[in-house]
Formats: C-alpha cells, structure tokens, sequence
C-alpha cells in the first residue's frame, strides 16, 4: 500500500490514481492499509466479510498501480532506450506491446516505451467510469474480471523488468525493502483470487517462492 513508502520522494512515472475520499472504495483502501499494517500480507489481502469481490479487487488494482508507478518512477534516469532497448525479464523473456485498439499486431519496442504504453493503458481503464466505478452502487461489468486479470499481468511485467534489468539501481537508492514488501504483497494478492496464470510469472518464479514459502 502507499503508507509503505512514507515521506519519500513522490515522484511518479504517471499521476497518481487517487480514490475518491468518503467512497466505499476509500473505506476498503483504508481498511486494506490498516490490515497490513499488522504485517501479516496473507491475511491483508483476503476479501474482508461482507464486502463485494468486484470492489475489492478494483480497489486493489489501483494500489498496485500506484505502488508501480512509484517504483518505476525511482528508477527511470537507469532505464532508458540505450539501456533497455528491447522490453525484457532476463535473457529468455522478452515482451512486445500490443493493446487491442490503438496497436493490434504486437510490436517491439524499448522497455521505457512498452512500460509508458502499458501504464498510459492501465491509467486508460482505471478512468473508466463504467469499467471502474467509483459510486456506490454502480454496477461492475460483466467483463470486469478479465480485464483486472489483463490488467495485473501487465504489471506484474514491470516488477519483473525492475528486477532483472534494474536491481543494482534498486539496492544503490536502497529501495529493495519497499520494493521486495510491495511485490510480496503483489504476489499474495494475485495468488488469493488466482488473477495470473503460472505461466505468466515463470520469469520470477525462484524469487516467488522465496518471499512466500516462509508465510505458507
């Protein structure tokens, strides 16, 4: 959640996504907050009693989004088109953008481009009102899983980018605590409500099992 990064720097890679104040959504993100502040993530991302599993998830979508955007936002003077001229997790994991819309046919670009796609596309739905709703009572879509599902892959491709192209960077602004407490977080989420496939997280999987097999 954002209270882990205190009164750090504020700089983001995209404007920050807030949630309205005095909403619904604004009591969950708070209780979410007061939940892992007691340090234990398993229990801070199961859906609280009572509450909608849509809302939960939404709400959860735009923390991450938000976390993401403040890690990737620390390290953009490292990641650059000389540095990163290709979107890659490692040797054996490289990503081309594609959104649907805008760029149909997957294309391969830089890992500064692909990850201002991606988030430009995220901000794009958390936006929309009628994919995200902010009002009380307003139904979710019918599709609304499907693209929160799309939605935390793609970030989960940033984390993955950060830490294998970017981790010195990460270690020298000693930034790993918050990043490895973050993606941790990430993970439990995702495994929770089986958001991403295996498959998918294959190019941090050693370090998947690292963060969470003292918690099972």
């Amino acid at each position: 959640m954002s209270f882990l990064f205190g009164n750090r720097s504020s700089k983001t890679f995209k404007p920050k996504k807030n949630i309205p104040e005095g909403s619904h959504q604004y009591e969950l993100l708070k209780h979410a907050e007061a939940t892992l502040g007691s340090g234990n993530l398993r229990m801070a991302v199961m859906l609280p009693d009572g509450e909608d599993l849509n809302e939960w998830i939404a709400v959860n979508t735009v923390d991450f989004f938000n976390q993401i955007n403040m890690l990737y936002g620390t390290i953009t003077d490292f990641c650059s088109e000389d540095s990163c001229p290709v979107m890659s997790a490692g040797p054996k994991y490289e990503y081309h953008w594609a959104d649907g819309t805008n760029i149909k046919k997957p294309i391969k670009c830089s890992a500064p481009k692909y990850i201002d796609y991606l988030m430009t596309w995220v901000q794009d739905q958390l936006d929309d009102e009628t994919l995200f709703p902010s009002k009380i009572g307003v139904p979710f879509r019918k599709n609304f899983m499907s693209v929160a599902k799309i939605i935390l892959k793609r970030l989960f491709r940033v984390y993955a980018h950060i830490y294998h192209q970017h981790f010195d960077a990460v270690m020298q602004l000693q930034e790993e605590a918050h990043l490895n407490t973050s993606f941790k977080h990430f993970i439990f989420f995702v495994q929770e409500f089986n958001l991403i496939d295996r498959k998918e997280l294959a190019p941090l999987q050693e370090l998947i099992e690292k963060l969470t097999t003292k918690d099972r």
